[in-house]
């Protein structure tokens, strides 16, 4: 039986990051009742506007995820209003696993407390270097220490799920600075990390000042494109030897320990997101993938809570997903699976591109059956993917 996952976008923070390039920012505490107000409005109408588009909803939830910004921010009374809310309107499984992202230093006793009580058994904590002057230069409020304090305090108060982020590339970062956040991370214990390749685009401060050579949020000290490919190839090899075994292009996990809410996005199974710049994914009664959204604009989110005009995929617009998504896993697409789902001819119209990409290192058969990244692919993933949305369409 297939369960749904849900998103919920928590944006409030307590300072913006330099690298952040998410719909979060700094806003007044008495915002948490309204925005929240605003979901749980979204809560109770989701099935109507479900049944008006023809969605199918799956009657369980086995994943709960809250992101943001920093949803640890919110007061121990909300937490348990909205969790009171989530599983008065859908049927929450006692097994599910429940995500909270927290910021290290940013959970007050009582939330932690709330937290528990409320189910939730994953704690993800962006801790993004565990080298204090790298933190600090990137505008996280915390040192080693009080990151090291929250996950002890976290596993003692019973949630034993814990994930580290750490991100390759931050200003005056050196390899012999990430060994020492890898160490770290190790030597903690936990059972998930993510690591992430800085990102430089305009959406972001640190990305604005890189694009233009600028010096405010030492730019100039970001390592260079090889430095930061070596550094993830470092992550790769030394994660793995301290059982923390790649399952995607950016995580990491013991055995049984993958994040269970993230990987329906990458297997394309039904979630739905809730808040700001939150997206959703759902499947017609006829088995069409369905996608919508709803807005990145905070000031407009509160006035008119909702969902944007929901985009029905066509067939070759959800072959490229099952490309694209599939391949971001370590475990690879499937052909089989997918002659499946579409049909032999629709396979076979990549099978040059497969070929292409495998004659490059960028893709290899595993099984003999199922197409993955190889670690040069995983490098250059989005050529990897590009080369599949450039396909004709699909019959």
């Amino acid at each position: 039986m297939e369960m749904l996952g849900l998103y919920l976008s928590v944006p409030f923070c307590r300072s913006k990051c330099t690298y952040c390039n998410f719909s979060s920012g700094v806003f007044p505490a008495s915002y948490h009742e309204r925005y929240i107000s605003c979901i749980e409005s979204d809560l109770r109408s989701i099935g109507r506007h479900a049944g008006k588009w023809g969605v199918q909803l799956p009657q369980a939830v086995d994943s709960i995820y809250l992101g943001g910004g920093t949803p640890s921010l919110l007061s121990p009374a909300l937490f348990r209003r909205l969790f009171t809310n989530l599983r008065r309107e859908f049927a929450v499984l006692p097994t599910a696993e429940i995500t909270v992202e927290c910021a290290p230093g940013q959970i007050e006793p009582a939330v932690l407390e709330a937290l528990g009580e409320c189910g939730v058994s994953r704690i993800s904590f962006g801790v993004q270097s565990f080298v204090d002057s790298e933190a600090k230069a990137i505008g996280r409020l915390h040192n080693r220490a009080v990151a090291l304090e929250d996950i002890r305090r976290v596993q003692n108060a019973g949630i034993v799920d814990v994930s580290v982020d750490l991100i390759a590339g931050l200003p005056g970062q050196t390899l012999d600075t990430w060994y020492e956040s890898l160490n770290v991370l190790a030597e903690s214990g936990v059972d998930h990390a993510s690591i992430y390749m800085l990102e430089v685009d305009d959406e972001s401060r640190l990305g604005r000042e890189m694009l233009v050579n600028g010096g405010r949020y030492r730019a100039k000290e970001v390592p260079g494109d090889d430095l930061i490919a070596d550094l993830y190839t470092e992550a790769i090899v030394f994660l793995a030897g301290q059982g923390l075994t790649q399952y995607e292009i950016s995580n990491f996990a013991r055995p049984e320990c993958e994040s269970r809410h993230n990987l329906k996005y990458w297997r394309r199974e039904p979630y739905l997101g809730f808040g700001l710049d939150a997206h959703s994914m759902v499947r017609t009664h006829s088995g069409a993938a369905m996608r919508f959204g709803t807005t990145g604009d905070f000031d407009a989110y509160l006035e008119n809570p909702g969902w944007n005009e929901p985009h029905r995929l066509d067939r070759e617009e959800e072959m490229e997903e099952a490309w694209f998504l599939g391949l971001r896993l370590n475990e690879g697409v499937s052909l089989g699976a997918l002659r499946r789902e579409f049909s032999a001819s629709a396979v076979r119209e990549f099978l040059s591109t497969i070929t292409e990409l495998e004659e490059e290192n960028l893709v290899t058969f595993v099984d003999g059956d199922r197409v993955a990244l190889t670690a040069k692919g995983r490098l250059l993933s989005n050529e990897v993917f590009g080369r599949f949305l450039a396909e004709p369409a699909v019959a």
